[in-house]
C-alpha cells in the first residue's frame, strides 16, 4: 500500500509517499480501506518534530479517516467487512489501509460523503472531550472559543449551541473568518488581532468555559474573563508553554485550569466519546442541523500542498486528502446503518 512518511523534521518537503506492507488487524481492531483522511494541526506539529507519537502509535501521520471495513480482528463485535465507517486513528491515516481500534469507529452519518465523514472524528472527539467532559459546559452557560474557524472551533460552536443552548463567543483573525463564526452559530465574534479581551468585556460579564489553543501570554487574560467557578481548557500551547498566573485569583474564584491530549488515551476512553457522538451529534449531522465545512480536498499525491496550506493558516474548516479519489466523494452507506 502507499503511505506518507517523514524523511526528517521540517517543512512539507519532508513528506514522501512510499510503499509499505498492508497491516493486519489485531485483537479488538479493524482494518479500513481508506477513502479519505483528514489533515489536522497535530499532523503539522508531528512533521515539524514537535509532536512525537506515543510509543505504541503508528509513526505514519493522520488522525482521522473514512472508508470501508476491509478486515476484522479477533474479539470485535458490531462491525463487519463492508461497513462504511469513519474513525479516530492512533496515527496511520495517511495510507491506503489503516488499522484502528474498533471502539474508535463510527458509522458514516447518513447522507454524508466519505470526504465529509473523514473531516469529523478528530475535531468532534476533541471538542466533545474538552468542552463537554473537561469543561463541563452546562445548559445555558457561556462559552468562548479562541479560533472559531478551526475544525475544532467550528465543532465546539455547534455542540455548545445545539446541545447546551449556550451563549457562544468566538475569535478569529479576518473579517471573512469572523463572518463564518457567526454563520456557524456563534452569537458574537471578535478579532484576536485587537484588544480582544476588552472587546469581549463590552459584550458580556464573563464566561463559564473558555476553549483555547494559544496559552502563553493569553493565559492570565483568559482567567480574568472567567466567571466564578469558570473553566479554562487548553488543547495546545501555540503562543508559549509557560505562563505567569495569579494563583490567589484561581483559589478565591474557584477557577479550573486544565488541558488534554487525547491521542495517548486508551481505546475504552475514546470509545465512550465515540458512543456519545453517535448518540447526540450524528443525528444532527444527518438532518443538517449541524454541518462540517470542507475548505479544500487534495489528491493523496498532493499531500505536500495540503500541508503548505495548513502552514499558511488560510483554511476555514477542514482540509482532506482523497486517498481513493474514485470513492472519496461518494455517499457512505454502511450495512450496520441499514440494520437500524
Amino acid at each position: 500500500m502507499r503511505v506518507v512518511e517523514f524523511n526528517g523534521a521540517g517543512g512539507p518537503d519532508v513528506l514522501d509517499i512510499v510503499e509499505r506492507p498492508i497491516p493486519a488487524p489485531g485483537a479488538g481492531e479493524v482494518r479500513i480501506r481508506v477513502y479519505a483522511a483528514g489533515v489536522n494541526r497535530p499532523d503539522i506539529q508531528q512533521r515539524r518534530g514537535l509532536y512525537p507519537p506515543p510509543p505504541d502509535a503508528s509513526p505514519i501521520p493522520g488522525l482521522d479517516v473514512s472508508g470501508i471495513v476491509d478486515a476484522v480482528g479477533p474479539a470485535v463485535t458490531g462491525l463487519c467487512a463492508g461497513d462504511a465507517v469513519c474513525a479516530l486513528t492512533n496515527g496511520g491515516g495517511y495510507a491506503e489501509y489503516c488499522v484502528v481500534p474498533a471502539l474508535q469507529c463510527m458509522p458514516v452519518p447518513r447522507g454524508l460523503s466519505f470526504v465529509e465523514a473523514a473531516s469529523l472524528p478528530e475535531v468532534y472527539f476533541t471538542a466533545w472531550n474538552n468542552i463537554i467532559w473537561l469543561g463541563r459546559l452546562g445548559e445555558g452557560e457561556s462559552l468562548l472559543v479562541q479560533g472559531g474557524t478551526s475544525g475544532v472551533g467550528m465543532a465546539a460552536i455547534q455542540i455548545a449551541r445545539k446541545l447546551r443552548n449556550a451563549e457562544v463567543f468566538a475569535t478569529a483573525g479576518t473579517d471573512e473568518k469572523l463572518s463564518v463564526c457567526l454563520q456557524t452559530g456563534a452569537h458574537h465574534a471578535v478579532s484576536y488581532k485587537g484588544a480582544w479581551d476588552d472587546e469581549l468585556r463590552a459584550l458580556t460579564d464573563g464566561f463559564d468555559v473558555i476553549l483555547d489553543a494559544q496559552a502563553g501570554p493569553y493565559t492570565q487574560r483568559q482567567l480574568d474573563l472567567l466567571r466564578p467557578d469558570g473553566r479554562l481548557v487548553f488543547i495546545a500551547s501555540h503562543l508559549g508553554e509557560t505562563a505567569e498566573v495569579n494563583v490567589r485569583q484561581i483559589v478565591r474564584r474557584r477557577l479550573t485550569l486544565t488541558g488534554s491530549t487525547l491521542r495517548p488515551r486508551p481505546p475504552a476512553y475514546k470509545g465512550r466519546i465515540a458512543a456519545e457522538l453517535v448518540r447526540d451529534v450524528w443525528p444532527l449531522l444527518e438532518t443538517g442541523e449541524m454541518t462540517t465545512r470542507i475548505h479544500q480536498v487534495f489528491a493523496f499525491g498532493d499531500v505536500r500542498s495540503a500541508h503548505r496550506l495548513m502552514d499558511e493558516n488560510r483554511q476555514i474548516g477542514k482540509v482532506v486528502l482523497a486517498v481513493n479519489a474514485e470513492c472519496a466523494e461518494t455517499i457512505g452507506r454502511a450495512r450496520n446503518k441499514e440494520k437500524h
